[in-house]
């Protein structure tokens, strides 16, 4: 079996990538993953009885860990992940031959080992095949949030531990050095970070449309990003001076910003859990509960997992419910090589407006700035 895989992988790589068309390359790529991911898989079977016979000790060495790091020449960190990883393999036997037919990869591995802890165990075992399932079938961002809310029904109690520990880890560092320059670090969990990153991201595309109308007004339509006068790094560091502006010169007495929580009726039956961010981030439903008081509810109901049948109105002023209608429901771009949230993302006919197409639910959908102007263009001859 080791001749065959490693023959495989040597007839891709010997490929000549300038002798092959564009389908070809995207087969080669697609080939050499399949082909790596079932040497990855050999590895850990290998790793794992390897371990188990603790062959490491025949060397004097301590672990496995340090023997994979000293003979290999790989950081203790990776070997320790890859001996966790082998370890865990002997318990999932589905996930294993899964990986050694090339069918998941190595990230699908690592987040289905970190997924069966002691306190899921029982769950994992009972349901390793459906999360392999989805491994093979669904895109890796769709997988990853389908596992989180996986882990949330098979440990409630301690996916809320962790959220309230991540929260209670927040923390913010900013001082002088010697010569005036500030530096410092901070971090946040996921709610705080959302709220921190979406103003931050508002005002960086106000300085960016800035920079774009200045440098327009002096190149004139030839103008590209490098004729900007700010690079991304001193954009992004002025929206921070900026929201700091703004928040020093609001009025007193202004409204607060409200979260606004969105409940979706009928969709869990239909369709399946649901607790996360407007940019995906999946939470914890005991992560929300501080924030009730001061939030803006809304409701929308579903007849099924894609039909909106009613938005209601918040409790405060609520506008756009065609829009926000149709947000809840794709929650991303309709692109299939596409993640881009519905934050930024536009409304798009399906069927255009200019040829009839209604301006109904029915026939809107999320799409990504690049997607909606890129959807009518000639796509590219294939060699």
């Amino acid at each position: 079996m080791f001749d065959t895989l490693v023959r495989g992988v040597r007839e891709v790589a010997e490929l000549d990538p300038d002798g092959l068309s564009n389908p070809e390359l995207s087969d080669a790529l697609v080939a050499i993953h399949r082909e790596k991911a079932r040497l990855d898989a050999a590895e850990a079977a290998l790793s794992g009885a390897w371990d188990a016979r603790q062959c490491f000790r025949d060397d004097g060495a301590r672990n496995g860990a340090a023997w994979l790091s000293t003979r290999l020449g790989i950081a203790k960190e990776s070997a320790r992940r890859r001996v966790r990883v082998a370890r865990a393999l002997r318990s999932m036997p589905v996930t294993a031959a899964a990986w050694a037919a090339g069918e998941i990869s190595a990230d699908h591995v690592l987040a289905l080992v970190r997924a069966r802890t002691t306190r899921t165990t029982e769950c994992f075992d009972r349901d390793e095949k459906l999360l392999v399932d989805q491994a093979k079938t669904c895109k890796y961002t769709v997988f990853a949030q389908a596992l989180t809310y996986w882990c949330q029904l098979a440990d409630p109690d301690g996916v809320e531990e962790k959220a309230a520990e991540q929260h209670g880890r927040r923390r913010m560092h900013l001082s002088e050095s010697l010569h005036g320059w500030w530096y410092g670090e901070f971090g946040l969990d996921a709610l705080n970070g959302a709220i921190v990153h979406n103003t931050l991201t508002a005002i960086y595309d106000e300085l960016f449309a800035a920079d774009w109308a200045d440098a327009k007004a002096r190149v004139g339509e030839s103008v590209t990003v490098a004729d900007l006068r700010r690079t991304p790094e001193q954009r992004r560091a002025d929206a921070l001076v900026e929201a700091f502006v703004r928040a020093r010169t609001a009025p007193a007495d202004g409204r607060r910003p409200a979260p606004l929580f969105t409940v979706l009726v009928g969709y869990e039956t239909l369709a399946g859990r649901i607790c996360e961010l407007a940019g995906g981030t999946v939470v914890t439903p005991g992560s929300l509960v501080p924030w009730l008081d001061d939030a803006d509810i809304e409701r929308v109901v579903f007849d099924g997992p894609s039909r909106v049948i009613d938005v209601g109105v918040r409790q405060r002023l609520f506008t756009g419910a065609l829009r926000r209608a149709i947000e809840v429901r794709d929650r991303v771009c309709y692109h299939h090589y596409c993640d881009l949230r519905a934050p930024r993302c536009q409304i798009d006919h399906e069927i255009p407006y200019a040829v009839g197409g209604l301006t109904d639910h029915d026939n809107g959908r999320l799409a990504c700035d690049y997607h909606n102007r890129n959807r009518h263009r000639r796509p590219p001859p294939p060699g």
